[in-house]
């Protein structure tokens, strides 16, 4: 922000009047710039390496990211190495000093001393066994130092293997905890790790995730509890309900005034029944899946399309299908309750003479169905909230019954993610979306 210059010219005097204003304070024309790259808060995941394994930064040259057992290797490794070469340069030292102190005295005699039928004199005598002695001292040093790293790289390279191997010991109860936590992942939460051994950490950490799959499991049985009593408590009454209806509409003494609210009674009753089962199914399929099989995917699309025809056919809606084969991993019946939501939504919310399309491929990874197809524009605001459970796109009539109650996408959102999978959702550009959803092969 630029602040504008006093009136008057740049001394501050103005334009015209008798009476000299002294000048004003010049002010910044501009803000002072901001640092471009402002100092961050370490991360948490930064802040919890480092808290447990000193030096993380050293290895960030390292193509890979160091799994724990590699940086206490690395760190056992380097501090043998730094020890060992702060007493080799230590032994360096008292050796040189030592060898300086043998030095042999110096000799004194009257005349010279012939070496090799050289004359020398007393000084020049010295002189020689003082080089010789240097030599000599310098040679034993150098083959002290050279035959000392030999030793010293051959006992780093045990102190890093050995290293290795006590770290391994030291993280083993730690991958025990890592198997049991995806044993029970994948199967079920009644397994537990109960390690065994001295009360440290590791034993804590331990006997703390048992505590929590204990609550897990409990509240895991008090929902499948409680979908159980919910399924059999809402859909007697519904059932009765639709019976007694039944049965009145089949009287012929019946009053036309009566046939028709039994009629609009029974259409309200299968709507609460689509309800109830839409919530229950909902509850189900939020856990992920512990039983999957080969499933052929375009097989489930298939039996899904059968379904959709007659609706589709009363609609006057076209009905396109590319399937290819392709296995996936997963549970059959959910799976085919993923293409009929699909398939129910793209000819519910469609435009007359429309088509729907359903593809299935292979991709890198697993198998893809996509549904597509025609109907009204729909907003890319819209679609962050089309999965959501009671949510239709806005515009769309809430009050006709024969578009379901706001569960098919929410349902099948659900049932992907307990097969591991993802759905994506794009508009069309001349209207309607397309559907793509993605599952892990077998």
């Amino acid at each position: 922000m630029t602040t504008p210059p006093p009136a008057g010219g740049p001394s501050g005097a103005p334009a015209g009047g008798p009476r000299a204003v002294p000048p004003r304070p010049a002010a910044p024309t501009s803000v002072p710039p901001r640092p471009a790259h402002p100092p961050r808060a370490p991360r948490l995941d930064q802040a919890s390496d480092e808290s447990y394994v000193p030096g993380d930064g050293m290895l960030a040259w390292l193509p890979f990211r160091p799994t724990i057992r590699i940086r206490l290797t690395l760190l056992y490794g380097g501090m043998f190495l730094m020890a060992g070469v702060v007493l080799l340069l230590l032994m360096y030292f008292f050796v040189r000093q030592a060898l300086h102190d043998v030095q042999p005295p110096p000799f004194k005699f009257d005349g010279d001393i012939y070496v090799n039928r050289v004359p020398m004199t007393s000084d020049q005598f010295n002189q020689v066994i003082a080089n010789s002695h240097g030599l000599k001292s310098n040679a034993a040093l150098n083959t002290l130092l050279r035959k000392s790293l030999t030793v010293l790289v051959c006992l780093a390279v045990i102190a890093f293997a050995a290293g290795y191997a006590m770290a391994g010991r030291v993280l083993r109860p730690l991958g025990r905890i890592t198997r049991t936590a995806r044993e029970v992942a994948t199967s079920d939460l009644h397994r537990r790790i109960e390690l065994d051994g001295p009360d440290d950490e590791l034993k804590e950490l331990a006997d703390t995730f048992d505590d929590m799959l204990d609550r897990l499991d409990r509240s895991f049985d008090s929902q499948r509890r409680f979908v159980a009593n919910a399924s059999h408590e809402l859909r007697t009454p519904l059932a009765i309900n639709r019976t007694l209806l039944e049965v009145q509409l089949s009287d012929p003494a019946a009053s036309p005034d009566l046939q028709q609210l039994g009629k609009t009674l029974l259409a309200t009753n299968e709507r609460s029944e689509q309800l109830v089962e839409g919530l229950l199914l909902l509850a189900r399929s939020d856990n992920e899946l512990t039983d999957r099989r080969a499933v052929e995917l375009s097989e489930v699309a298939a039996r899904a399309l059968e379904q959709t025809r007659a609706e589709a056919g009363k609609r006057e809606v076209e009905l396109r299908a590319e399937l290819n084969p392709v296995a996936v991993s997963g549970n059959g019946i959910l799976l085919e309750r993923i293409a009929l939501n699909l398939l129910q939504n793209a000819v519910r919310y469609n435009a007359a003479d429309g088509w729907v399309e359903i593809t299935t491929a292979e991709v890198p990874g697993g198998g893809e169905l996509v549904v597509s197809n025609t109907g009204p524009v729909v907003p890319g605001y819209e679609l962050e909230h089309i999965f959501e459970p009671f949510r239709r796109v806005k515009g769309a009539d809430r009050t006709r019954s024969d578009k379901g109650v706001g569960l098919g996408l929410s349902i099948v959102r659900s049932v992907v993610r307990a097969h591991g999978g993802v759905i994506e959702a794009t508009p069309r550009p001349g209207g309607g979306l397309t559907m793509r959803v993605r599952i892990p092969g077998a």
